[in-house]
């Protein structure tokens, strides 16, 4: 009986950590591997990304070329829909799910997108590329292919 329950919270367990939303992780920017088509790449961008219940949260935290600082974060479905963002420029996000590695992500402003972020991890899922363009949280236009490193 207890080898049963035991392989019963083994095979929950297991599921539990193969459903997790494979974008969680802490992401580092890799200067070296991006490009910018407009605007000016950051010096340095972090990206957080956790997962509660259906929700995950993303932190974006960083420093401008010019050494402004870059802070907001936002909640929204793992699956997809319509969230909560907290940033001194954008007021409202939308995220949607293309594909198990991919999603896009689109910000607001006046309640009509201003940027938008396609984001789509690697094969083996330690780097994910975003490809990026509209307003920046900055109020700056922007066309970038950042790439981020997961940090372990």
């Amino acid at each position: 009986m207890r080898f049963t329950n035991l392989l019963l919270v083994f095979l929950v367990s297991a599921a539990a950590l193969c459903a997790s939303d494979p974008f969680v992780g802490t992401w580092k920017m890799n200067p070296a591997k991006t490009k910018y088509k407009a605007g000016t790449a950051p010096k340095e961008l972090t990206i957080t990304v956790t997962e509660v219940g259906s929700d995950i949260n993303v932190a974006l935290a960083g420093t401008t070329a010019d050494g402004s600082k870059i802070a907001y974060s936002y909640t929204a479905p793992s699956a997809g829909g319509d969230g909560k963002i907290e940033s001194a420029f954008y007021d409202g996000v939308s995220a949607k799910r293309i594909g198990p590695n991919e999603r896009e992500t689109s910000y607001m402003k006046g309640g009509k997108p201003v940027y938008t972020a396609h984001s789509k991890l690697s094969a083996d899922g330690d780097s994910l590329l975003v490809h990026s363009k509209g307003i920046n949280s900055l109020g700056r236009p922007v066309e970038a292919n950042t790439v981020y490193e997961r940090q372990k």
